[in-house]
């Protein structure tokens, strides 16, 4: 079982039952409560009838009281024990009197009448005795009856219904903190790899000019590697950084009115010797388009897409950079004449640590970040197919209104030029 299953289902158990010994509380409760007015309804009729009885004129000459047969169905019947302790039944179809009712009664109390059901009597004093009412609480007890078999089957479905929901909202709740988990597990391992081949092979190169006789174009060649490494290295622990004061959630910088068009001009001026160095010829193709965001993170964004594309273009092949505004919308736009991006790894591009291909140099990080900047500046993403024949990255944002100071000469078209790289 997952760990944030596991422990969704031990706070599911402790809840239901929780609530399982609530409701058996509230039940018993209602029950107790129910009962009891329900005694007091058949005291009042059996009250209301003894009144009645009493004020007839002469109750005792004959066995003709009707009897008083309410909406449950119930009769009442009435005695009259003389004086001498005689019994006599005033109402049709009255059963005996029970001895024990003949001990007399001060207060309204339910008797078994012969080992049948249980009747509720009370009495009153009349003309030297006393005059008995009593009715069959076989009505009541079935209603109780009934009260109980209903809360007993509405038992299994409330605790059921309470373990499920529980369970559901736990476990939904507890993903987000199992994927963080999960993710910084995956973080730490390749951070572990990354940071460690660099360490290897300082160490390595270290190891070797130690074991060797002094000699100055060996040391310098392993010092170069070092160096290299040693960048590498730093590179990684910089990404690393970022990412995470990024998910600390930091005082957000400044936005402000960012002209992306020239932004991507100077981005990709920044990258000419780089092309310049691997043969790319890299192209410029800009227009004025404005956001609303962070200056140094559209930098950033801009510097990794570049970047990236520059690593994964063929020597002779072309780098394109653009921007424009479409419609509510303002688009950057790179993409590479390279190996392109096979569909199935698309979803995976933005993981951190993920390399889509075997071209050294990243450490698969920067993307990761560049995510991380588009998802914070309310950007969205599109990664196809570039008609160059490589890959196409495209971030779009709302489109913000240009500066009132903007100038004729800012807002005019820009014709592309090409930044040649060979």
């Amino acid at each position: 079982m997952r760990p944030n299953l596991r422990a969704a289902a031990k706070v599911a158990v402790v809840a239901t039952v929780l609530v399982g010994v609530i409701y058996a509380g509230v039940a018993a409760a209602i029950d107790a409560v129910a009962a009891r007015r329900v005694l007091w309804e058949v005291d009042q009729r059996l009250s209301s009838r003894l009144s009645v009885v009493s004020s007839l004129p002469d109750p005792l000459s004959s066995k003709t009281i009707p009897d008083d047969v309410g909406t449950d169905g119930a009769a009442v019947f009435v005695w009259w024990v003389s004086p001498a302790g005689v019994t006599t039944a005033l109402t049709v179809g009255a059963p005996p009197l029970p001895h024990s009712a003949l001990d007399g009664i001060s207060t309204p109390v339910s008797i078994p009448v012969h080992d049948g059901p249980a009747f509720r009597f009370t009495a009153i004093q009349f003309r030297g005795g006393m005059l008995f009412a009593a009715q069959d609480l076989a009505g009541p007890s079935h209603i109780d009856r009934v009260l109980l078999l209903g809360e007993l089957l509405l038992v299994p479905v409330l605790l059921v219904g309470v373990f499920g929901g529980v369970l559901t909202i736990g476990t939904r709740a507890a993903a987000p903190a199992e994927s963080a988990r999960r993710r910084l597990q995956e973080l730490t391992a390749d951070a572990s790899h990354e940071l460690r081949t660099p360490l290897t092979v300082i160490e390595a190169e270290i190891e070797l000019a130690r074991s060797g006789p002094p000699d100055a174009a060996a040391d310098r060649e392993a010092l170069d590697h070092v160096a290299r490494e040693s960048r590498r290295l730093k590179s990684i622990v910089e990404d690393l950084l970022w990412l995470a004061r990024f998910d600390a959630e930091p005082a957000r910088p400044q936005s402000r009115r960012l002209d992306v068009g020239a932004a991507a001009r100077s981005g990709a001026s920044r990258f000419d010797a780089v092309a310049s160095a691997r043969g790319v010829t890299l192209v410029a193709d800009v227009h004025p388009a404005w956001i609303e965001a962070p200056p140094e993170w559209i930098d950033r964004l801009i510097g990794t897409l570049v970047d990236n594309a520059c690593r994964y273009a063929p020597a002779g092949g072309t780098v394109r950079v653009s921007t424009a505004a479409r419609g509510s919308r303002t688009v950057l736009c790179v993409e590479d004449d390279g190996p392109g991006i096979p569909e199935d790894q698309r979803p995976l591009l933005f993981d951190r640590f993920h390399r889509a291909s075997d071209v050294p140099g990243g450490a698969g990080l920067g993307l990761a970040i560049a995510d991380s900047v588009v998802r914070s500046t309310a950007g969205r993403w599109r990664v196809d197919a570039s008609p160059l024949g490589g890959a196409l990255f495209e971030v779009a944002w709302r489109r913000g209104a240009p500066p009132a100071t903007t100038t004729a000469a800012q807002v005019e078209t820009h014709v592309p030029t090409p930044t040649v790289g060979a």
